[in-house]
């Protein structure tokens, strides 16, 4: 009465609730934070021409209360920087506010509070409600539950290798001369397919291909190059019978070796090489690419003494392929004898196996006969961090930093680490070492969440199944992808069931709501709860098959 009294004596009095609403309502969190929008109406002749009103908006919460930011409105006959208010038409303001979100602000009220004087005097306005709750769906956000990375292995089944030797010629002569068939190169060329053929699990193709240099008319050559791969076939095929090889041989011949040509001219420092390779793209002729190259005087010289000699040739290939251990000799020796695996096997090992604790088993060993490769520490890493000892996987994950320099996988990982802590902005710096990582994706559409970037954050997370990439789907309101992802979890958990009955409450499915709920609370009774005080069920709140569900 007081109030009352005291209020119309001033010519200001009670603010009805109905000239103020909030926006979003309920509100909801967003990147850390509760954005709140008040838009309040002053009618007309209501404002007092000699009145200042500070309003506030105010988050209350159990014990704990958020003030927003304070708007100064005044009247006419006023001296000051508020917004004036004209009494006769009164005026629709709007005032923004964000507060700094805890859990507690699920069960919150929002009010506009008003400080009023006029003139000196203090004149008593009660605070008027304009909101209940805050949607917190994105506090579920977890970034332990995302995959950290592990680095790859470099293991292949079949290592494909190719060894050459080359038997040069001279100029115009197809015949083989001892001391090109002697020297080391032709030895140990065939020492290796001798090798090849012997070893188990080796396999060994030979390719024959004989040259001639582009000087000279194309017949000539053609026929040069000709005698040269019989010449060497012949030598060839005497070679390997005498070593007892059997092996597949092709051979082929080339008389005029244009390509080879232009490679040996681009590596090598003659002057005017940049001419000589313009002529050969200007002109496909070989007779008119011979003519404008023997008129640089200045370096035909050089071609016949230094390059025209490499290209008189005939070129032996070895293409071997070496066959690894199967998966079931590398599973097994993993365990027995790991040392007889290299670090690539031994990785290869960790991938095969089917178990948590045989994948530790096995980068345990890697780290301690490889304790070089950082691979080792942050697939250990990955091990503590899916078990939930974050603190040995970050440690464990800047060993391998160190060791490397900076792994990728690593910084990941890093990243995802400082993200259960609330550390945002280390995270983006960690990601941002993080580049050809596949797992990349998902960690920004992590970010894009917490900051708020719903729909850059679902178009980040892909086709990706998990909890993470649901409540991006959920919070950008694409709830039938939401529903889909969330079906689609391998392995789902009480937040999974959480999330579809998130989902089914905003798609007013009642089963969906309560089916979920159940399952959730099973997994994690902490979550009834959560339920009872969560706004994404207040429409339920009083409705016994929710209740059921619920309390049990």
């Amino acid at each position: 009465m007081v109030v009352a009294f005291t209020s119309c004596k001033s010519g200001l009095t009670p603010l009805n609730a109905n000239y103020v609403k909030s926006e979003p309502q309920p509100l909801e969190l967003v990147a850390g934070k509760v954005p709140a929008t008040i838009h309040a109406t002053f009618p007309a002749n209501w404002f007092n021409k000699n009145a200042t009103i500070v309003a506030t908006p105010v988050l209350r919460y159990g014990d704990g209360e958020a003030w927003g930011n304070s708007y100064t409105f005044q009247g006419e006959k006023v001296a000051g920087n508020g917004q004036v208010i004209v009494q006769k038409n009164g005026a629709n303001v709007t005032l923004k506010s964000s507060f700094d979100y805890t859990p507690e602000m699920q069960n919150s009220e929002l009010y506009l509070t008003f400080n009023a004087k006029i003139g000196n005097k203090t004149v008593a306005l009660p605070e008027v409600k304009a909101g209940d709750g805050v949607l917190a769906t994105a506090d579920l956000l977890n970034a332990a539950a995302e995959q950290p990375a592990i680095a790859t292995d470099n293991f292949q089944r079949i290592i494909k290798e190719a060894h050459d030797a080359n038997i040069l010629f001279l100029i115009q002569q197809a015949e083989l001369r001892s001391g090109e068939l002697n020297k080391g190169e032709v030895t140990g060329w065939k020492n290796r397919v001798e090798k090849a053929n012997q070893s188990p699990n080796q396999k060994v193709d030979i390719e024959i291909a004989s040259y001639a240099s582009p000087d000279g008319g194309y017949e000539l050559n053609e026929k040069l190059a000709e005698k040269r791969e019989t010449n060497t076939e012949k030598y060839l095929a005497q070679e390997l019978q005498k070593a007892k090889v059997n092996v597949p041989v092709n051979a082929r011949y080339t008389a005029q070796d244009w390509e080879g040509f232009k490679e040996l001219v681009q590596k090598s420092n003659i002057q005017d090489k940049d001419l000589i390779l313009r002529v050969l793209s200007m002109y496909n002729d070989s007779e008119q690419r011979e003519r404008e190259i023997k008129n640089i005087s200045s370096v035909y010289s050089i071609l016949t003494d230094e390059i025209l000699p490499q290209l008189r040739r005939s070129r032996l290939t070895a293409n071997i392929e070496i066959i690894g251990k199967s998966d079931e000799q590398i599973s097994s020796l993993a365990v027995s004898n790991p040392k007889a695996l290299n670090v690539e096997e031994l990785l290869y090992a960790a991938h095969l196996a089917s178990t948590l604790q045989a994948k530790e088993a096995i980068y345990k060993k890697v780290t301690e006969l490889y304790p070089s490769d950082a691979r080792g520490f942050n697939n250990l890493g990955v091990i503590e961090y899916t078990k939930g000892n974050l603190s040995a996987a970050e440690t464990l994950f800047n060993k391998a930093n160190q060791l490397a320099g900076s792994l990728p996988e690593a910084n990941l990982n890093l990243g995802y680490t400082a993200l259960t802590k609330g550390d945002k902005n280390k995270a983006e710096q960690y990601f941002g070492n993080a580049a050809g990582v596949p797992e990349l994706n998902n960690a920004m559409g992590y970010l894009s969440v917490v900051n708020g970037n719903y729909a850059q954050a679902e178009k980040s997370f892909g086709e990706t199944a998990g909890n993470n990439a649901a409540i991006a789907q959920i919070m950008a309101k694409d709830y039938n992808k939401a529903q889909k992802t969330l079906n689609s979890v391998a392995q789902p958990d009480a937040t999974t069931y959480y999330l579809k009955a998130v989902v089914g409450a905003r798609i007013n499915n009642l089963n969906e709501v309560t089916q979920n709920l159940r399952q959730a609370i099973t997994l994690n009774p902490g979550y009834a709860t959560r339920a009872v005080k969560d706004l994404e069920f207040s429409k339920y709140i009083t409705n016994s098959q929710f209740l059921g569900a619920i309390l049990r």
